[in-house]
């Protein structure tokens, strides 16, 4: 299209007299950047001469973005501030919401955004937000702006929605919804990766003898690690321990891979809270949710085919990660070695590892039972 105002103005839907600065700076954007720049002169004097002017700090802001996206020295943060800048275009992060980007957004999303869109334009026309104070960077002017945001996204809206828990309760469910799948997949995956092996048979001695030191750090009053820790993963908070040996072994070692509840008073989650300031069973949880499918299938796959004895260190661990499909992983071993570490501790608690780190029969006969158990639980579907 011709780039001129009246351009702009039938792609905003507006009269030129009604058109904002978010509507001329994303018409902008859908221009190769020298020509929009070479354009805005005589974008400008048209505006002008239709009454609506802007601002010479947004026309200058304008001309900056466009030279350095032209020049490709602009960065995604360059771009955002600059929109953002118009008054009516949303943060990018508001509260816990994330925004997707345009072409990504969900029929829900946009409806939201779009209506969080329209609230800025009446705040910018009753002469609440300062367009000029955001583009020149005035750090107060720009923490109001996002305090608004948050402030409507909290409220609720004359149809009685919150929209941010609008927003976030779909995210959660599309979430679910991913998770779910990739579970299916890897379950189906490890049961056939089982399939080819030889059978693993029960090792009942050492199921009973791993199964009574696992009581006895479960039973109530006794303050030994991990107590608290594998009542969390097990969701055995107030319940009864199973009777049975090897249900018992099951829930717990299913845990590790999928924990049922938090921590009691866990505070892992508080916002602005640093690594540094986690308790010891706090960083084991969180190692453990960061294991994803991939990383449980590819242990415990390496380990049943491996058999008793097979080294299972943090980093063996984290070698059978980066070596089950090389071509989807990318070089993080180290970090996954080191989200590893907890789980070979919980192991040895629970007999599946000696204290060399070795796999033991117990270990080669549960943790892909336990795996199985955590994908296969209709209690995580």
């Amino acid at each position: 299209m011709s780039l001129d105002a009246q351009a702009l103005a039938a792609s905003a839907g507006r009269p030129l007299e009604a058109l904002t600065r978010r509507d001329v700076a994303h018409a902008l954007l859908r221009t190769r950047a020298a020509e929009a720049g070479a354009a805005l002169p005589e974008i400008r004097r048209q505006l002008i001469a239709a009454g609506n002017p802007l601002s010479a700090a947004f026309w200058d802001g304008t001309a900056r973005t466009l030279r350095k996206i032209a020049d490709t020295s602009a960065t995604v943060g360059d771009v955002q501030n600059w929109l953002e800048a118009t008054g009516t275009e949303p943060a990018k992060i508001i509260g816990m919401l994330v925004w997707d980007d345009m072409g990504e957004r969900s029929e829900l999303q946009t409806e939201i955004y779009d209506l969080l869109v329209a609230h800025l334009e009446e705040l910018l026309a009753a002469g609440q937000t300062d367009p000029d104070a955001l583009a020149a960077g005035d750090v107060a002017a720009l923490r109001e702006h996002r305090r608004r945001q948050e402030e409507w996204m909290m409220a609720p809206q004359p149809d009685g929605r919150v929209p941010m828990w609008t927003v976030l309760d779909e995210s959660d469910e599309e979430f679910l919804a991913e998770w779910a799948e990739a579970e299916a997949d890897a379950l189906a995956e490890l049961r056939d990766n089982l399939s080819e092996l030889p059978e693993r048979p029960v090792p009942a001695a050492d199921l009973r003898e791993a199964s009574a030191r696992l009581r006895a750090v479960l039973r109530d009053g006794q303050p030994q690690w991990p107590r608290d820790l594998l009542t969390a993963c097990a969701g055995l908070g107030g319940a009864e321990l199973p009777p049975d040996d090897a249900e018992l072994w099951l829930q717990v070692a299913a845990g590790l891979v999928a924990p049922a509840d938090e921590l009691a008073g866990s505070q892992a989650a508080d916002a602005g809270l640093a690594p540094d300031d986690l308790s010891d069973d706090e960083e084991a949880m969180v190692a453990l949710c960061v294991l994803d499918h991939y990383d449980w299938l590819a242990v415990s796959t390496a380990l049943a085919r491996g058999g008793p004895g097979t080294p299972a260190s943090a980093d063996d661990l984290a070698r059978f990660v980066s070596e089950y499909d090389p071509d989807e992983v990318d070089d993080q071993a180290d970090a996954a070695a080191g989200m590893f570490l907890h789980v070979a501790g919980l192991w040895r608690v629970l007999g599946a590892l000696d204290d060399d780190d070795m796999l033991t029969q117990l270990g080669w006969w549960g943790i892909p039972e336990a795996v199985q158990r955590a994908w296969e639980s209709p209690e995580r579907e």
